[in-house]
């Protein structure tokens, strides 16, 4: 059926390149000028007097053919539409024609080229399509108005688009509408223009400017009357207390509070428990303690790997655990009161309620503020798993609590947070037992990424239960158990203590949104807009509550066009950028990405190139015992464009870094491959990984001839 289809597809295109061709050869070029007009204008006048029906059917078909196969010519014949018919006559048939012409190249542009140009860049077309639906309208009716872009260009383009094609014939018609007059009036003074071009002044060019800039005139003010809508109900206050309250001190927060006040604006933070929230207290700072302590324990287990005698490391728990509050501790101040307060930010204990788009209250005090910024974080999920409440079980927030370590550790959850800790555990002495209800580890990373993750786990003890889903929990005769469903059968695991870790949860409850009829999205996070803005345009949101990502350092990111988009508008408004966001599972080794991996390049049909390059050839690997795992690039198809990286490596967080600068700033490979990399260290993997795509795609026809060269240079 496929293959009919692009049958079809090539007989229509050949029909449409031979009509266009023939209607050339027929000298239409000819026919299509002035001096042509002018000198035939008489007989052309009389011949469509004794046919009015005839000439106009001629003239409507002739009209529609030119602009279906874009012949240059269009202004002309619209001229010769007022010379032959009238301005009122000539206006009806020029500007059904024309529309109708455009609509038809838009329908060829679409048929021919959108199946091709989905595919080619299947990457960054979701987001222009989002924003053609929403605005596609608007755009064309500009374009439309303002006759400087090719009428034919804008055919073509609009036909790649998801626009309607009843939309974009109504507003091709009602935006044309205004320049057809101006050209069928001036038709009727043929004999009055010595060039087309003449027709075209400046003066008449900025008119149509300005009036291309009506329909986002038109939608300011929809907008305005929208918002007056929304805050009808609302008393705006007369003076306000702030520029700026955010509510919540994690990353988000912190970032869009610093922001606020480096650029002078009165901003107050308001934190209801500690700042730095989650990243500090419970989620990225003390896990990667710990995972530091557990891989030196790995690591002494290992001495005679290294030429060296002894015994493995003793673990002390406790001290363990202590040592990761005394990390905590030594960060605590980068977040602190004191040193926020020095930048500048009000910062504000206590628990937040927004009684209303410019009111909040903390304790018992009401502050009133121009704008909102509501960074209240995420939490872990925990699941309503029938018979948890009878075991005893963590999640990441109360997990740093413990002091005696579990000797049978379950660990519900194969993503990354539940893989750094399991892998911690395990290596702390913890007998792990790792469920997962997905097919396998790491389920947004490639296959062979979760294989070679989940072999290395295995290797050092833990084990692994995918396709397990946990159906109920139970206590019995003083042990913990867990039943789970695997391919129909039930399976039970012992364990002392439970590791929830099966995501997190946005904060949305607890501080006013639903009385504000703020709306949730499907993934309960709060609704908002490409600026961050929710149903009120002054109340953003960013980081975790805002989604898509739970990052700390995409929240970070979004906090700044958070404090922008609502300390400047509208004077400025920015979209959030998230055409390269990386992220990294700090397990050993580590997992590292940024772009697309191999399998959502199939998943998307996009044309790619793979090139893998294995760390176990590595010099400074090899040195260091690191000698594991691979750096993987997606790149265009033929050309050296980095789509995606992934790292599986010790030192893959670091690493990914260059192709995070490579990405965002339009670096291919070539480059990366013409940098100088220094030697020994884990960063030559990625001018490694080059060469080895420069080696693929060497000019073999080039080489030949150089080759011959050389040989000619012998004799």
């Amino acid at each position: 059926m496929k293959q009919g289809r692009n049958y079809f597809k090539l007989i229509l295109l050949l029909i449409v390149i031979g009509a266009f061709f023939a209607a050339r050869k027929a000298g239409l070029d000819h026919y299509l000028s002035l001096t042509y007009l002018k000198e035939n204008l008489f007989q052309l006048q009389e011949f469509v007097s004794a046919n009015k029906l005839l000439s106009s059917s001629y003239y409507l078909f002739g009209y529609i053919l030119a602009t279906a196969l874009s012949i240059p010519g269009a202004t002309l014949i619209t001229l010769a539409g007022g010379a032959l018919f009238g301005l009122w006559h000539g206006l009806i048939l020029v500007s059904f024609a024309s529309t109708i012409g455009a609509t038809v190249a838009f329908l060829l542009s679409r048929f021919f080229l959108r199946e091709w140009v989905s595919k080619k860049f299947s990457s960054r077309i979701e987001s222009i399509e989002s924003g053609i639906k929403k605005d596609g309208a608007f755009y064309l009716l500009s374009l439309r108005l303002v006759p400087v872009v090719p009428f034919f260009l804008i055919n073509l383009v609009m036909g790649i688009t998801p626009i309607k094609t009843f939309t974009f014939y109504w507003v091709s018609q009602l935006g044309m509408l205004a320049g057809t007059f101006v050209y069928v009036n001036a038709g009727t003074q043929l004999s009055q223009i010595e060039n087309v071009k003449d027709i075209a002044s400046p003066s008449l060019l900025l008119a149509f400017a300005l009036l291309g800039i009506l329909p986002w005139i038109s939608r300011w003010i929809l907008n305005a009357l929208k918002n007056r809508k929304i805050y009808r109900d609302y008393k705006r206050p007369k003076k306000y207390d702030y520029n700026l309250l955010v509510i919540g001190a994690g990353s988000a927060g912190l970032v869009s509070s610093y922001i606020a006040a480096a650029v002078k604006a009165k901003v107050g933070l308001i934190e209801r428990h500690k700042m730095g929230g989650d990243c500090l207290n419970t989620g990225c700072v003390p896990s990667k303690a710990l995972i530091k302590s557990a891989k030196v324990v790995h690591t002494t287990s290992k001495l005679s790997q290294y030429g060296l005698d002894g015994e493995s490391a003793k673990v002390d728990f406790a001290k363990v655990m202590d040592r990761v509050q005394n990390v905590i501790q030594k960060i605590e101040p980068h977040d602190s009161i004191e040193r926020y307060s020095n930048l500048g930010v009000e910062c504000i204990q206590g628990q937040a309620e927004i009684l209303d788009p410019f009111h909040i209250k903390v304790n018992d005090k009401v502050l009133s503020t121009k704008n909102i910024i509501i960074a209240t974080g995420a939490r872990p999920l925990v699941p309503p798993i029938p018979g948890l409440d009878q075991v005893p079980h963590y999640t990441s927030d109360t997990i740093w609590n413990l002091r005696e370590q579990p000797k049978k550790l379950l660990v519900l959850g194969g993503g990354p947070i539940g893989c750094e800790l399991a892998q911690s555990f395990g290596r702390l002495g913890s007998e792990v037992i790792l469920v997962e209800m997905a097919p396998r580890l790491m389920f947004r990373e490639d296959p062979d990424v979760s294989t070679h993750i989940e072999s290395v786990f295995k290797a050092e003890g833990m084990k692994i239960q995918t396709g397990h889903k946990a159906t109920k929990f139970y206590s019995e005769k003083g042990k913990n158990f867990l039943d789970c469903e695997f391919k129909g059968a039930s399976v039970t695991i012992e364990f002392d203590a439970a590791l929830l870790a099966l995501g997190r949860k946005p904060n949305i409850t607890g501080f006013g949104l639903e009385k504000m009829g703020i709306e949730i999205s499907k993934r309960g996070t709060v609704e908002h807009d490409a600026f961050l803005r929710t149903k009120f345009p002054n109340i953003l949101v960013c980081g975790d509550v805002a989604g898509p990502y739970q990052f700390t350092h995409t929240a970070a990111h979004q906090a700044w066009y958070a404090a922008v988009n609502s300390l400047f508008a509208p004077l400025a408004n920015f979209k959030v950028d998230y055409s390269v966001i990386p992220w990294c599972t700090f397990c050993d080794p580590e997992v590292a990405r940024v772009g697309i991996s191999e399998t959502e390049a199939k998943e998307q049909n996009i044309e790619y190139d793979v090139t893998n390059y294995g760390i176990d050839d590595l010099d400074r690997a090899i040195a260091d015992s690191e000698d594991q795992g691979f750096v993987r690039v997606i790149s265009a198809k033929g050309g050296d464009k980095i789509l995606g990286a992934t790292i599986v490596g010790s030192h893959a967080g670091d690493m990914i870094t260059e192709f995070v600068s490579a990405m965002k700033h339009k670096i291919g490979l070539n480059k990366i491959l013409g940098t100088i990399h220094i030697y020994p260290t884990h960063s030559e993997a990625n001018k490694f990984v080059a060469g080895q795509w420069k080696q693929k795609n060497k000019p073999e026809g080039l080489l030949k001839k150089v080759e011959a060269f050389h040989k000619w240079r012998r004799s």
